[in-house]
């Protein structure tokens, strides 16, 4: 069975873990006074983002007095999130013992001498208090969230939870523009204090020893490869995926494999989420390796600000490398050969 996986949302038998990111948060969450129970994680298509909080939320799940609850972010959250924390049995068994009455809510049944609660906030709010008493600590994960009316109502629930010094954390995955659109919104602005982790690329040196390891490929050939993914997760994978299938004599074998999954996998969308000016950007930078910003702005007639603006937010997107003072590289690997491609259409 190939250890690699072409799918996006599951955890792959292999992958190369964020130490550094992953232990920042466990660390923070786990702590006896967390500075932070919210963080968002962020990065482009395919940058490992599902990957990283299905570690956390295992490694979380190791520990007895932690629960651990994925949310639908098309749902109606608060509902969903009481419907699952009245299902656990070991909470449920304390939540009737309470004596709560959840069944205006379809949850257990009428009480009596017991006022039913009808408001799913105080629902939630019950139930956290309860957990507290027990020493337990809830962590909700949302994957790829979307500024829609369900996240705006469960974020701003959210805050008043964690005002009260109630045990609920709060781990999220989106797109920057995402992330940002949810910032925004003028009634979230606690937001913006929170922690938002944008995933780098994965280290190059990790990529080669793993495809040594799994593929027995030489170390030339694994460093090739490596530098080939440029440490973009989803690229480490389809090429692992490809080389373990097709065993071919050299890397540039299977090159087209991997242009054709990348650019129908991942490109076409990143490039439809685009403007037109910031393809134009890019366009630009990819005819070297590295571009001077000062050449791109002279080709685009960009006035110094402008220029500014598109940096910033292709970098943010994930698109550049804005490492080498005064140069613009791309981050994804043969995205090049995509955008001449395209943009020329």
């Amino acid at each position: 069975m190939n250890p690699f996986t072409l799918s996006f949302g599951k955890k792959p038998t292999q992958f190369i873990s964020r130490l550094a990111q992953t232990t920042e948060i466990l660390s923070d969450f786990t702590a006896s006074t967390p500075s932070s129970q919210l963080y968002m994680l962020t990065g482009v298509r395919g940058s490992g983002k599902t990957v990283m909080l299905s570690t956390i939320s295992q490694e979380l799940r190791q520990h007895a007095n932690w629960i651990v609850l994925e949310l639908n972010p098309t749902r109606d959250l608060l509902t969903s999130l009481a419907a699952k924390l009245y299902a656990i049995p070991e909470l449920h068994t304390l939540f009737v013992k309470a004596k709560f009455d959840f069944s205006a809510f379809g949850l257990g049944v009428t009480l009596e001498n017991s006022a039913p609660v009808t408001d799913i906030e105080t629902v939630i709010e019950l139930m956290l208090k309860k957990m507290q008493e027990n020493h337990k600590r809830l962590m909700i994960t949302i994957d790829e969230v979307t500024a829609n009316e369900n996240i705006k109502i469960f974020t701003s629930a959210f805050q008043i939870f964690i005002r009260q010094d109630l045990p609920l954390y709060l781990l999220m995955t989106g797109l920057f523009e995402n992330i940002s659109e949810i910032q925004d919104n003028r009634e979230l602005t606690f937001l913006y204090r929170a922690p938002k982790i944008i995933l780098d690329p994965l280290n190059l040196n990790a990529i080669a020893a793993s495809y040594q390891k799994i593929l027995n490929v030489s170390p030339k050939v694994a460093q090739d490869m490596a530098l080939t993914t440029k440490g973009y997760p989803f690229a480490y994978q389809v090429l692992g995926y490809l080389w373990y299938q097709e065993q071919p004599k050299q890397l540039a074998d299977i090159l087209p494999a991997l242009d054709q999954y990348l650019q129908e996998l991942v490109y076409q969308k990143v490039w439809q989420e685009l403007s037109s000016q910031d393809r134009d950007v890019l366009a630009i930078i990819a005819r070297k390796d590295k571009s001077r910003v000062k050449e791109i702005r002279e080709v685009l007639d960009f006035s110094s600000s402008l220029m500014s603006v598109y940096r910033e937010r292709l970098k943010q997107k994930g698109l550049i490398d804005t490492s080498d003072y005064g140069y613009l590289s791309l981050t994804l690997p043969r995205f090049e050969n995509f955008i001449q491609m395209y943009h020329s259409e």
